[in-house]
């Protein structure tokens, strides 16, 4: 049996490994990978998150593996901060993997077999990201886990709009991951040495401390997708196979968010505040930015990947707010800030884990991610209905669920600011609350879209009637995610106790009032702010059972069923149902500027007229294209070197050794 933390999350991070190895045993049984090995993968996830919640309150523990590169062996260090982000890892990946059980089969563009091999290398690698305790374990675990993932993003690699957003993806994987590599080789500081331990020793001045803080911002924001680095999320979301979307969304961003504070609070120390007021900008701008493109769209997919941009950006904020709060020495406040940002990448990661998971069961069940052509599955589907409208509620900030708190905590921090002892600061934290305020607004407005458009309404397509609800272990990922959101909304206090703990770990210091009772959360007590989340519910749930029994008693019985009236047409048809386009109309028509709208207008002569329009993005337009014909033309100029013939490539050699002995002469 482990002894430790770290001894159970390696044996169990192995153990993923070995069942996508196993994987290769059998590589076309659907039903050998899907029953038993991917079953395997939810236990061993489920093993990690029960490891890790007990190692939270644990001391750090260490580990040297004697291999890798002469003189650079892999450290590996088990903390509060690691087991909390392991705890992500294992609790979401436990639902994932068992809805892949159902969810993987024969025509997927890859053998199931391969599937479960990049799958499973996916999760160890995430694994050992958080473990690593040196740059080089670090940098070998985030490669590895760009290209398994990138494998997963392009598994049906034959379509060239997948290839595209595989590259994509990659590409600013890469970058970002120059910039990681960067931020480590200025921690160093000069002792080349590349420990965690060493960069924690090592006394930087304060331009070089800058430096390195700014480009793992810039490294891990693009793993993130913080705006403008956010353009590869879009694109791959939708393109992977929905288990890996869920886990990309809800694990791996994750990984980005783990990084940037074990460099800002472990790694460089103390941070200034204005450091803090770079990310906050940041994350307010990247959640403002994805929620209001995430409201206009008509892919399902697409539309959740634009709200994980929004909910980075949140979880971001919180963490500059938490910097700034820290280096004005307002050590609650801090402590507050810091554990909404990590409430909320538990509570992201159930969230849009479900999400996903259930527009892939739609997908499955129709073969359609346009929003235009679905509607009424909640008759067809009610298993993945019922549980995806709980994924909707909370990340449309809803009590009695998780969405709900972590915001509200932020929201606290936000309004209980009013000692920052700089008044420039002082007077722009309460716009920083308003933004949050209204991109949890415009959540509910998207998530009222997404869930109303495909499950409620008449059927906008005769083939959906046909459609199918979710098999027994797709349910049975859906239902343990579900429960997470319950769970983490009904039992704040607990969670925050556990989170508490991190807090003192990287910031030293804890909330100064955590909650009065273990039922009512108050995290600033003394400016009389609480939350009872089971009060809200049994109040919510006695006003429904009241009204039932008023219905029932007063009303059975004298209720007289007529069609709904028609407005003076014939029949109502799903062509009279708001549309996808038409519900996000309003948002095009405010935030117009953002937008990059190309409209189709019909011609009269016609013989079937149709009116098409495109959202587009004018970073992506302005910012990145460009670049990209830059690129194209330099690779244009550079191409004239290749002529194709032997005599022209040894004139090109003896032309080289020419200049390197007038050189070395």
């Amino acid at each position: 049996m482990p002894k430790t933390p770290l001894d159970g999350a390696l044996v169990l991070i192995a153990a993923w490994g070995v069942i996508g190895l196993a994987g290769l045993l059998r590589p076309h049984s659907v039903r050998f990978v899907g029953r038993v090995l991917f079953p395997l993968s939810a236990l061993c996830g489920l093993a990690l998150a029960v490891v890790a919640a007990r190692g939270v309150a644990a001391p750090a523990g260490h580990a040297l593996l004697v291999v890798g590169l002469p003189d650079l062996p892999i450290h590996l260090r088990c903390d509060a901060l690691a087991c909390l982000f392991l705890l992500v890892l294992g609790a979401a990946t436990a639902g994932i993997s068992l809805f892949a059980g159902g969810y993987f089969r024969q025509g997927h563009g890859a053998a199931p077999g391969l599937l479960c091999l990049q799958y499973h290398m996916f999760l160890a690698s995430m694994g050992c990201v958080l473990l690593a305790d040196d740059a080089y374990a670090f940098m070998v675990a985030w490669e590895s886990m760009a290209l398994s993932s990138y494998f997963l993003v392009t598994t049906q690699h034959r379509l060239a709009e997948i290839r595209r957003a595989g590259f994509l993806y990659l590409l600013i994987a890469h970058l970002g991951a120059i910039a990681i590599l960067l931020s480590f080789g200025v921690l160093q500081g000069g002792s080349w040495r590349f420990t965690f331990d060493s960069m924690r020793a090592a006394h930087l001045s304060a331009p070089w401390a800058t430096v390195a803080f700014m480009l793992a911002l810039l490294g891990f924001g693009a793993k993130a997708g913080l705006v403008p680095l956010h353009v590869w999320l879009p694109e791959a979301h939708p393109a992977a196979p929905s288990p890996v979307s869920a886990l990309m969304s809800g694990v791996m961003l994750k990984t980005a968010v783990y990084g940037m504070l074990r460099v800002s609070f472990d790694l460089l120390g103390s941070p200034p505040w204005w450091w803090g007021l770079i990310a906050l900008g940041a994350g307010l701008g990247s959640a403002f930015y994805g929620v209001i493109f995430s409201a206009v769209q008509t892919d399902m997919k697409r539309l959740l990947a634009w709200s994980s941009i929004e909910n980075l950006g949140i979880i971001f904020a919180g963490l500059g707010l938490s910097i700034v709060f820290s280096g004005f020495r307002m050590g609650a406040l801090a402590a507050l800030a810091l554990i909404a940002a990590l409430y909320h990448c538990l509570n992201h990661a159930f969230m849009k884990s479900l999400l996903f998971l259930g527009t892939g069961a739609v997908l499955h069940a129709t073969g359609e991610r346009n929003l235009g052509r679905l509607g009424g599955l909640m008759r067809r589907m009610p298993w993945v209905a019922w549980l995806t409208l709980i994924g909707a509620l909370a990340i449309a900030g809803l009590p009695p669920l998780n969405g709900f708190v972590s915001e509200w905590l932020l929201l606290q921090a936000f309004l209980f600011a009013g000692d920052v002892p700089r008044a420039f600061v002082d007077m722009l934290l309460p716009v920083g609350a308003a933004i949050v305020a209204l991109c949890t607004a415009l959540a509910g407005y998207a998530m009222v879209k997404f869930y109303g458009v495909i499950f409620l309404g008449q059927p906008r397509e005769p083939a959906l009637a046909e459609a199918e609800d979710a098999g027994l272990l797709e349910r049975a990922g859906l239902v343990w995610l579900a429960a997470g959101c319950v769970a983490l909304g009904v039992l704040p206090v607990q969670v925050i106790g556990m989170l508490d703990t991190v807090s003192r770990a990287l910031l030293g210091t804890t909330l100064a009032a955590p909650a009065a009772h273990w039922w009512l959360l108050a995290p600033a007590a003394a400016r009389g702010a609480s939350y009872g989340p089971l009060v809200f519910l049994l109040v919510a749930a006695l006003v429904i059972v009241l009204t039932l029994l008023a219905v029932r008693l007063l009303y059975h019985r004298r209720v007289r069923r007529a069609p709904p009236w028609d407005c003076g047409y014939v029949r109502l048809d799903a062509r009279m149902q708001d549309s996808a386009e038409g519900f996000g109309q309003p948002i095009r028509h405010i935030f117009q500027p953002f937008f990059l709208i190309r409209r189709e207008l019909p011609s009269a002569f016609d013989r079937l007229p149709r009116y098409h329009m495109e959202v587009g993005d004018r970073i992506w337009r302005y910012a990145y294209e460009p670049v990209g014909q830059l690129v194209r033309r330099v690779a244009d100029l550079v191409a004239v070197l290749q002529q194709g013939r032997i005599s022209t490539y040894l004139m090109y050699s003896f032309v080289t050794l020419l200049v390197l002995l007038g050189v070395v002469l």
